[in-house]
């Protein structure tokens, strides 16, 4: 279990811990470094180091505070996941879709887009701060619904006490939450909001539809007041369970549909869901055009990545414009493939975009003005239309 643990960390990054020790490091001694973590954990003498913070730009001047483990207890999380997932998985909901296996966003978003044409009333909740504020006491409750081990429990433990070492050189100890960025966090995360929330729902409100990606959810409602009521009763529940609702941005959204004409007006009519944004959009159907709430990447994931294009300063990249294509495809055709299933003419812009900053490139690296740059590079495609991963949508 303790080398299927390292086989396993060994494709997820190469980013080192509080002590240091990197991927590559720990690999040089693998064998000796691997029978001691087995030793320390088979006799219970394991003790997780602290995490190591790395903050993330959410944008709007906030950032997502994630905890970096050390390689060995990237292994032994592993080692805890690959024993805990097979018990736990079969009882979570079919309607969670985070972070399990065979199941992915793409599958939630189109869930939410095909539900929202049946029930037009939804109902965006935000849990503030999820991570941070997981409940130790009611988390290891959860976990031993699926296991009595002492080991499981007793390591699972010690990673929730665990500390963690600010970028400013401070350590401070949880006393709540899980370290979000860990290899076990995302099970345990869908462990406690599958008794919180799901497993609730299901017994309370058998006839709501939701989708829940980690603690990002979405609950369909037929009615504004059924949707009203939801709200306060779910803020109730995240109370008793030691969690909050972020009431700023959690929102009861009317998803326009066709037949409507106007009679029903709400003041919001778009949400966000796993960086697409749902609003009501002009669409053809075999009937003829009709408003419908249709899935389009959003507008804070375009600024992002556009903010990132950016970042690349492509006007100091040198060589020949297959090896720009070959540094900056990896990246676009990733985007290309998360963003552009659903509603990818949305994207439009930002290869346009990326198009402009391509003729820049040329520009500099010919010493010539933008009209005949443009016309070079229209000639590479009528040579070349796969060379870069975003032609495909939008050319030159």
């Amino acid at each position: 279990m303790v080398l299927d643990g390292y086989k396993q960390i060994r494709a997820n990054g190469r980013a080192a811990g509080v002590d240091g020790v990197s991927l590559d490091e720990f690999a040089k001694d693998l064998k000796g470094n691997l029978y001691k973590l087995w030793n320390r954990m088979t006799s219970g003498s394991y003790y997780p180091k602290s995490l190591r913070e790395k903050k993330i730009d959410k944008g709007g001047g906030k950032f997502r505070s994630l905890g970096i483990p050390c390689v060995e207890d990237r292994i032994a999380q592993s080692v805890m996941k690959t024993y805990l997932e097979p018990l736990a998985e079969p009882t979570f909901h079919e309607d969670s879709y985070g972070y399990r296996p065979k199941r992915h966003a793409h599958q939630a978003i189109k869930k939410a887009y095909l539900r929202g044409y049946r029930r037009c009333w939804i109902l965006d909740i935000d849990i503030r701060s999820f991570f941070d504020t997981i409940d130790h006491e009611l988390m290891m409750k959860a976990v031993k619904r699926y296991t009595q081990e002492k080991w499981v429990l007793m390591y699972i433990e010690r990673w929730l006490k665990g500390g963690m070492l600010m970028e400013d050189g401070t350590m401070i100890k949880k006393e709540e939450g899980s370290g979000q960025g860990s290899v076990i966090s995302p099970l345990l995360s869908n462990i406690y909001l599958h008794f919180v929330f799901d497993k609730w729902m299901q017994k309370n409100y058998p006839d709501i539809m939701f989708e829940r990606y980690c603690d990002d959810i979405i609950v369909h409602c037929d009615y504004k007041r059924r949707a009203i009521q939801l709200k306060r009763t779910i803020a109730e529940r995240f109370e008793g369970c030691k969690l909050e609702m972020n009431v700023d941005k959690t929102q009861i959204v009317y998803c326009k549909r066709p037949g409507n004409k106007g009679r029903i007006v709400h003041e919001k009519s778009s949400f966000d869901f796993l960086g697409y944004t749902f609003k009501p959009r002009l669409w053809a159907t075999p009937y003829g055009m009709a408003v419908l709430t249709m899935p389009t990447m959003s507008t804070k994931a375009k600024k992002r990545i556009a903010k990132e294009i950016r970042d690349w300063k492509l006007h100091f990249t040198t060589g020949t414009i297959q090896r720009l294509a070959r540094i900056i495809n990896p990246k676009t055709r990733g985007w290309i493939n998360y963003y552009c299933e659903f509603g990818k003419w949305g994207t439009t812009g930002l290869w346009r975009d990326l198009n402009f900053k391509l003729t820049r490139w040329v520009m500099g690296q010919k010493g010539i003005g933008f009209r005949r740059a443009h016309k070079w590079l229209k000639r590479v495609y009528a040579v070349q239309p796969n060379l870069f991963a975003h032609w495909g949508i939008v050319h030159p």
